[in-house]
């Protein structure tokens, strides 16, 4: 019997819709309060996860789910930023 990998599951601060982790964008709060796309999963911090689309960035961004779960406040400038970067992806 072959144990199956389990997948891990994240739930997306737009939509919140649970889906796999690999198929979100994480959003990052590094130690320094930076706030950044991290297109690569990789970088260290606190992370919340968006779909890969625009939509669901613009619902988290109108509902402020990004500053609950990072419990900050975020200026526009950064929005903006992670949005463009989003829709350069």
């Amino acid at each position: 019997m072959i144990k199956q990998k389990k997948v891990p599951m994240r739930m997306c601060l737009g939509c919140n819709e649970m889906k796999p982790k690999r198929e979100l964008i994480r959003v990052v709060k590094s130690a320094e309060g930076d706030i950044s796309l991290d297109l690569t999963g990789k970088k260290s911090g606190r992370g919340a996860y968006i779909c890969r689309n625009a939509e669901c960035f613009r619902a988290a961004r109108k509902a402020r789910r990004f500053e609950r779960s990072f419990s900050c406040m975020i200026s526009d400038e950064i929005y903006d930023g992670m949005e463009r970067e989003l829709e350069n992806e």
